[in-house]
């Protein structure tokens, strides 16, 4: 029995032990989707990790498992086979509903990701993923699928694709592996938002912004009232987007206002717009500015997959602190100085 059997007869052990299919029970706590990116109908997220920074490895074209064997280097990843880059990190592990094929589920995120304006860099099925005659395909995940040990998800497929876009955030990288194991089918996802570090966290900095006690959701501008507000002043001011204390991700309370946008391109055809985020004056300048980008860039990104927008519709863009609408010398003032704003792009 060659090394690769030996692997292979553990792992099934493994799988048979420790591997269930999806049995209805609530997503990982803390998960959530990608908004850039969206979940397969029906699954599960098993694992979720996020890190604001960080560093991965994407595959970008065969890789040669038989010669980590020969060096008993199995998770080196420093050939030019893999992609090294820095940014915003998301991991997630999908369990696909019962009967779904790795081919039906890659398709879908491959429209899904292309539909959002991701170009495929690299793909592969089973043996075509290596290079030389080690082409297990459950070795595949145990190369990306790393989060849980030797994956044990990827013994009969094991299918994959890396996708890029060019956002106006920066630039985003998405791969996806997809695997199955008899009966049971796996999605494994990770994004990279390709970012600058945010240095200077080490020091008694004060933090971005004041916090704030969570807002009663405020009635939304309904899309006549933005229409008017355009017309006449080519931009409108947004107060019912919402963001945690130095956070980016667009709360559920949002959806109201997001509707509404929606609906206003809608009903607008020929209208364009550009996401403009602001802040307060509480905190550094450049962090400040940096957040309203991010949040900017995170509502045109929930508008985009959650409400149908095309993308070549929307831009997004920060202000940072530099464009108040009120003084930040009271808690109200700074309440009304972090909006978000649209402009009618020209």
């Amino acid at each position: 029995m060659t090394i690769v059997q030996r692997i292979a007869a553990a792992l099934w052990v493994a799988t048979m032990l420790a591997v269930t299919g999806p049995s209805g029970a609530a997503d990982e706590p803390g998960s959530q989707d990608h908004p850039l990116v969206g979940r397969y109908e029906g699954s599960e997220i098993t694992f979720y990790k996020a890190a604001a920074f960080d560093e991965t490895a994407l595959l970008q074209k065969p890789h040669d498992y038989g010669a980590l064997l020969d060096r008993n280097a199995l998770q080196d990843r420093s050939g030019a086979e893999w992609l090294h880059v820095e940014g915003r990190v998301t991991k997630i592990r999908y369990a696909i509903p019962p009967g779904r094929s790795s081919l039906e589920v890659l398709r879908n995120f491959e429209q899904a990701l292309t539909a959002k304006g991701f170009a495929v860099a690299f793909a592969c099925a089973d043996q075509a993923c290596f290079a030389g005659s080690v082409n297990d395909p459950f070795l595949l995940g145990q190369q990306i699928d790393t989060t849980n040990g030797v994956s044990t998800a990827y013994f009969d497929h094991a299918r994959y694709l890396l996708a890029r876009a060019a956002l106006p955030a920066g630039i985003v990288y998405a791969s996806v592996l997809v695997g199955e194991d008899k009966d049971v089918t796996t999605a494994f996802l990770e994004v990279v938002e390709t970012q600058a570090l945010e240095s200077g966290k080490v020091s008694a900095a004060s933090p971005a912004e004041e916090p704030a006690a969570a807002p009663a959701p405020a009635e939304a501008v309904d899309a006549a009232q933005m229409n008017a507000a355009l017309t006449e002043d080519n931009k409108v001011d947004l107060h019912g987007i919402y963001f945690d204390f130095d956070s980016d991700v667009v709360k559920p309370e949002s959806a109201p206002t997001l509707t509404q946008i929606a609906a206003l391109l809608q009903q607008n055809t020929g209208l364009r717009l550009e996401i403009v985020g602001h802040t307060d004056n509480v905190g550094q300048p450049a962090y400040n500015l940096d957040l309203s980008a991010r949040r900017a860039a995170n509502v045109l990104a929930a508008l985009v997959t959650s409400y149908g927008v095309a993308p070549d519709r929307l831009s997004s863009s920060g202000a940072g602190q530099t464009e108040p609408i009120a003084s930040n010398d009271t808690d109200d003032g700074r309440a009304l100085n972090r909006r978000v704003e649209l402009r009618a792009a020209k």
